[in-house]
């Protein structure tokens, strides 16, 4: 069964975070996509080693994926996956996988050469993040997913170590190429998402 997308616009990170707290603990009998953007936020994982808080304006919060401090911003596209684990027989390493490679594709789509490192999530171009994955697995479902700069402000990043990696250089799509929509990227790249994740359960049948 193919997952239910839904896009959400520009929202608050904490009520659309509790949103999909309430889906997960309610057992759906399906999987849902949620496609949005976020108002400014800082938000650290569950590896709270080393934590150091931004100093400035915007507001920060501790939340329940892995992973450490990250931003999101308007321009920034957010791809959350609320799937059930058991039913679909993937692992979380292959649903990793498939959202890394998700946005390695589309990049490769569009000629500019990205790649995703096992010992750091995420995807990178030219020694330069551009999109990060954090995920929360509980009572078999898996919830938060994957966040791809597009056309966003970059500077709350300077103000952190990204992901716990300092000196960590974030980058964007539209450093390389002009013109996205952020809701047009978003569809290309949940087909090859739904595509991948449909190979690695294929796989593991």
């Amino acid at each position: 069964m193919q997952p239910k997308i839904k896009y959400l616009g520009v929202t608050n990170f904490e009520t659309t975070w509790q949103a999909m707290k309430d889906f997960v603990s309610g057992n759906p009998d399906h999987d849902e996509i949620w496609i949005t953007e976020h108002f400014p936020i800082y938000t650290t994982g569950l590896n709270k080693k080393n934590h150091v808080p931004p100093s400035n304006h915007i507001p920060h919060v501790f939340v329940d994926r892995g992973g450490k401090i990250t931003y999101h911003g308007p321009g920034q596209l957010i791809i959350y996956i609320l799937f059930n684990l058991s039913k679909k027989k993937i692992s979380i390493r292959n649903l990793v996988s498939a959202l890394e490679n998700s946005i390695i594709q589309f990049l490769q789509e569009e000629s500019i050469e990205a790649y995703s490192d096992r010992t750091a999530p995420g995807v990178y171009v030219n020694k330069k993040k551009i999109a990060s994955v954090g995920l929360r697995l509980k009572n078999k479902y898996v919830y938060h997913g994957l966040s791809f700069n597009v056309n966003m402000d970059l500077t709350p990043f300077s103000f952190i170590s990204p992901c716990g990696y300092e000196n960590l250089e974030m980058t964007q799509l539209v450093d390389y190429k002009k013109g996205y929509n952020l809701e047009a990227v978003g569809e290309k790249i949940i087909k090859f998402l739904v595509k991948n994740i449909g190979n690695y359960e294929e796989a593991n049948h």
